[in-house]
């Protein structure tokens, strides 16, 4: 079903409930795998995926379609996982090291996690970027987004997206190198 379509069914009264269902079908597990790449543990990732959706439900209505709802979509996950890992800093007194040491435990301990060696070394390296410039690394290098949508998700300059793209593959490579 496209955009239109559901914002179509979801703005009707009749037809909301149907309209968001098939909403959270056709976004549910793009979204869940954007947020995993962040947060790592998979209850942690399901939890903020339902939290993203319950947001989506709320504020639907004032969806202005500036952007494409995908995009709305993901600005609402990334900022959940951003909120997240910053209040998990925060509520634990972590420092930096001890949110990326707990988060490496648990990629290297999930039994959902699988791979070899050299994807495991690249989502450590990925543990080691600040998490806005994991989240830019994540949407352009496993979801092959554009830098202008990564600017319409992020609301960051499609000139900063490039600088911090660079950077995060500058600091995966000395990681990997090691």
């Amino acid at each position: 079903m496209e955009d239109k379509e559901l914002l179509t069914k979801i703005r009707n009264p009749e037809t909301r409930n149907y309209g968001f269902n098939m909403l959270v079908r056709t976004y549910q597990q793009r979204v869940y795998w954007h947020v995993r790449k962040m947060v790592i543990d998979h209850d942690d990732a399901d939890d903020l995926t339902q939290e993203v959706f319950i947001k989506i439900h709320r504020y639907i209505e004032t969806f202005r379609e500036d952007s494409q709802l995908f995009t709305w979509i993901y600005r609402i996950a990334t900022n959940e996982c951003l909120s997240f890992l910053d209040k998990k800093k925060r509520r634990f007194f972590l420092p930096i090291g001890d949110v990326e040491g707990e988060l490496t435990t648990k990629l290297e301990t999930s039994p959902q996690i699988s791979g070899d060696e050299i994807q495991l070394k690249l989502q450590k390296a990925l543990l080691k970027l600040p998490d806005k410039q994991r989240a830019v690394f994540n949407m352009k290098y496993f979801e092959d987004l554009s830098y202008e949508e990564m600017s319409e998700i992020t609301t960051t300059s499609v000139g900063a997206l490039k600088a911090s793209y660079h950077h995060a593959v500058k600091k995966i490579e000395d990681f990997l190198s090691q």
